[in-house]
């Protein structure tokens, strides 16, 4: 459990952030530059000493009233893994892990060894090498090692990936999805990047200006049409988790079960039977009254409208579709509304035109 209620002023930023709720797996901590991401993840690693209010975890209060002891970070058991991977750069990478392991003084629910931390992170081939040969995405890998041999209560993730080209970041997404479950434990994450967040998080905090204005399970806040001013109206969409059916090797395609109904996507590396995200943007949903025939597009969903939200200072309406468990945005006109007759209710077929893979 976190638990924070925190005040910190700047010269032009004003913190008021308040939350209560579960961390498990991977939290999301999202906005837009300068929305006070970075500064409340520093806030909570004890990092900003101007901070007032009230902060817990679990069953510990790290910051209270002027009568209670406010403990320092180094107190706190969370590891941190800055933007930049600020290794010593005079220590091997097993200088500067051991220099961890070493100094860890803290008791986890799962013990985190040595020798787990480097096979997770395939760090074997790099343990002789000083931090000046290594690449963006090899330094990152082994300031999060680091971090976890300070066997933390919680990991804090401050845009781990900024600094890294599309290649390397795809190259570092899959040690990062699977380390709270091999570790057990929790992170908040930062990030700009809404692809990262479909692909990592389990939850998501949505910041604006210096307030955390929503939180809650990623599947939930992303589908909200009246947070697309944070989330962005350019990629706002769905995520959806899928089981996948079985792979076309002619194709190179995959198919995947969406709650009884088949979508297609580009050929993905999961197993057979194996669960696996996809997020699906607004504006690659279009909607028909009659199933099509004769068109490119493959994944043509049956379903309901429950939701038509209009916007008459722009040309737009934000659609819901309900597909039988699971729900779809769908950004068309409004003329398309009126056109079609659309009213919500209606049975409605959604066009899928696009599938990123999370």
């Amino acid at each position: 459990m976190l638990s924070l209620d925190l005040q910190l002023n700047f010269p032009g930023f004003e913190l008021r952030a308040q939350h209560e709720g579960v961390i498990d797996g991977i939290t999301a901590l999202f906005g837009p530059s300068g929305s006070g991401k970075s500064t409340l993840l520093r806030c909570i690693a004890g990092l900003e000493p101007a901070v007032t209010g009230r902060l817990g975890f679990d069953n510990d209060v790290w910051l209270g009233s002027p009568n209670e002891r406010c403990v320092p970070a180094h107190e706190r058991g969370v590891g941190f893994v800055f933007q930049d991977a600020r290794l010593f750069p005079h220590l091997s990478v097993q200088g500067n892990l051991r220099y961890a392991d070493r100094r860890s003084s803290h008791v986890t629910t799962r013990p985190i060894v040595f020798d787990d931390v480097v096979q997770a992170l395939d760090l074997a081939g790099l343990l002789g090498r000083r931090p000046v040969s290594l690449s963006g995405g090899e330094r990152q890998r082994v300031a999060i090692g680091r971090a976890l041999l300070t066997r933390p209560r919680l990991l804090l993730m401050d845009e781990p990936m900024s600094a890294l080209d599309a290649a390397r970041k795809a190259e570092i997404l899959p040690y990062l999805e699977r380390l709270p479950a091999r570790f057990g434990v929790p992170a908040l994450y930062v990030t700009h990047d809404i692809d990262e967040v479909a692909r990592l998080a389990t939850r998501i905090m949505l910041l604006s200006q210096g307030r955390i204005i929503a939180a809650g399970p990623i599947q939930e806040i992303l589908e909200r049409a009246d947070l697309q001013h944070v989330t962005g109206r350019f990629e706002a969409g769905v995520l959806l988790t899928t089981r996948v059916l079985r792979h076309d090797a002619a194709y190179h395609l995959t198919y995947l079960d969406l709650h009884g109904q088949c979508i297609v996507v580009p050929q993905a590396s999961a197993e057979v039977g194996s669960d696996m995200r996809v997020r699906i943007r607004s504006r690659d949903v279009a909607l028909a009254l009659r199933r099509p025939e004769g068109s490119s597009i493959r994944n043509v969903l049956a379903g309901r409208l429950v939701e038509i939200a209009s916007d008459p200072a722009t040309p737009y309406a934000e659609t819901l579709v309900d597909i039988g468990g699971a729900r779809l945005r769908a950004r068309v006109t409004r003329h398309a509304v009126a056109e079609l007759g659309l009213v919500e209710g209606a049975p409605v077929f959604a066009l899928v035109k696009s599938i990123a893979l999370g």
